[in-house]
């Protein structure tokens, strides 16, 4: 049976460890709840948020690659959201062998059974998330800001009260911007300097929705000098392979972080970085 590992990040905000190596949040307001993401949709994510709240909830999904909105399924009845730009990538993502191939990333300590795997839910359970939307919850408001560059349909959400910002998957320290589904590192800058600019003196702390789910407070300015260094060929292009794709890593890493002390990476595809991939 999977487990899922809790820890409180504030007395409203809960950080989940889902299987495959994503995290979750469960933010509680006093009269409603809020799931950001729901994981790769293998064991029961929603026994675990029964243990946490008995309010209300809604679901807020980063974005819809496959460890990050597959768990959706044990929620339809509830109000799930997701910015349907991402439907691209939601399709093949939620495809059922795409998914299995993925739990190769969950470890050798991870068993897979057929009884812990979530059906994959229809695309028009989904009601459509927008950059500009809020979520009262109750002592603590849920802002979405749209920032795309890892998929079309990517946001950051920020907890309005609590003054912390979650990045999901569309900036940190390993951001993926090189296959198909990618928009170029141009226009991810122009993204990145847009939701710098929107979000300014409103955050005090970031959460990722990998790694430790800590982020430096100066990430999104770090990516965007990365993204002036990769068009200007200041890179050190490591080549490196996900899942079938070939992306270069921007900056050489090590186990405690970029060699030259820098904050964010990207790896990216030199066909990407002026012009959009498959998305054109």
């Amino acid at each position: 049976m999977i487990q899922f590992r809790t820890e409180k990040v504030t007395d409203r905000i809960t950080r989940i460890y889902a299987v495959c190596t994503e995290l979750c949040y469960l933010v509680e307001g006093d009269e409603r709840a809020a799931l950001i993401d729901t994981g790769s949709g293998f064991g029961s994510l929603r026994t675990v948020v029964n243990q946490l709240t008995d309010k209300p909830l809604i679901i807020l999904l980063t974005h819809g690659h496959t460890d990050h909105a597959m768990g959706s399924g044990e929620f339809t009845d509830c109000e799930v959201y997701l910015n349907h730009d991402d439907e691209y990538v939601y399709g093949p993502h939620g495809d059922a062998a795409f998914r299995y191939d993925g739990m190769k990333l969950a470890g050798k300590g991870v068993t897979i059974t057929e009884e812990d795997y979530i059906p994959t839910a229809p695309f028009s359970l989904y009601r459509d998330m927008k950059g500009g939307e809020h979520f009262d919850l109750g002592g603590e408001t849920v802002e979405i800001y749209s920032l795309p560059g890892h998929t079309k349909g990517s946001i950051v959400i920020l907890m309005k009260n609590a003054r912390i910002l979650l990045l999901g998957d569309a900036c940190n320290g390993f951001t993926f911007l090189y296959d198909a589904y990618s928009l170029s590192v141009a226009h991810y800058e122009e993204n990145l300097k847009r939701v710098k600019k929107e979000l300014d003196g409103k955050y005090d702390r970031i959460l990722a929705s990998h790694g430790d789910g800590e982020l430096p407070l100066d990430i999104l300015e770090s990516c965007i000098q990365l993204c002036e260094d990769i068009k200007a060929g200041r890179t050190d292009d490591l080549p490196m392979e996900f899942r079938g794709d070939q992306g270069l890593i921007a900056k050489a890493s090590g186990p405690n972080g970029r060699q030259d002390g820098g904050s964010g990476n990207i790896v990216y595809s030199r066909e990407q970085i002026w012009r959009d991939g498959s998305l054109c």
